[in-house]
């Protein structure tokens, strides 16, 4: 007896429909991004939709079509709007002269510039949830790892941490794993519970360092 036929969902386009040129054009897809943030925030992922999203701008449904043909494409754009500011941040961190920190330093400096990253996304936590369950947005979140993960373990090489690319990056993505949750707590909790929670991710990321930087080298 034959399967029965699956079903597979299509996927919609994320590409925005033409990329904003003139001065005027940039400055409302940028507004569509910005309300599509606070929406997502206030109404959250299963009630978003482009009439709401255009209501709020102030224009028409079909006027934001001329911008972004669906709201999966405006939640693209604003996943890799901060996945480019992740990237900034890597780069920034690969300008450091880590061969002269110290692990304590090091460990205050990188917790404090990413998590100025994640508190300047608005709706983060929800951008996040809808990068991995959102079939058209996967591709930002598997993206987010994989650079992550490739550019702490450079880092820790230039740390000090004498392993094979391999175990480097096996460390990198349970840094990637550790910090990205808990940063995704702390951008919600208030300051006091904050800074607590940032003292026990420190003590986690200097055990764990430390213990790789006094190990020998390895294959």
């Amino acid at each position: 007896m034959a399967n029965p036929p699956t079903t597979m969902k299509t996927m919609q386009s994320v590409s925005p429909r033409s990329e904003p040129v003139q001065s005027r054009s940039i400055k409302r897809a940028q507004q569509i991004l910005d309300v599509t943030s606070e929406l997502l925030e206030t109404v959250g992922l299963n009630d978003l939709n482009t009439a709401i999203i255009a209501k709020e701008v102030g224009i028409s449904v079909g006027s934001l079509y001329h911008y972004f043909p669906n709201k999966h494409a405006i939640l693209y754009a604003m996943g890799k709007s901060w996945l480019d500011s992740i990237e900034e941040v890597l780069k920034d961190i690969q300008e450091w002269h880590l061969e002269e920190m110290t692990l304590p330093y090091f460990i205050e400096q990188v917790v404090d510039i990413n998590l100025r990253t994640y508190r300047q996304q608005r709706a983060v936590l929800r951008l996040v949830q809808a990068m991995f369950s959102v079939q058209e947005l996967r591709e930002l979140d598997e993206r987010h790892d994989d650079m992550v993960i490739s550019q702490m373990a450079k880092v820790f090489k230039r740390l000090g941490l004498k392993k094979h690319i391999r175990e480097r990056e096996r460390i990198a993505r349970l840094y990637l794993e550790v910090t990205h949750s808990t940063y995704l707590v702390v951008v919600n909790q208030n300051e006091r519970r904050a800074a607590r929670t940032l003292d026990d991710l420190k003590l986690m990321l200097t055990s764990v360092l430390e213990r790789h930087l006094n190990e020998p080298e390895s294959e």
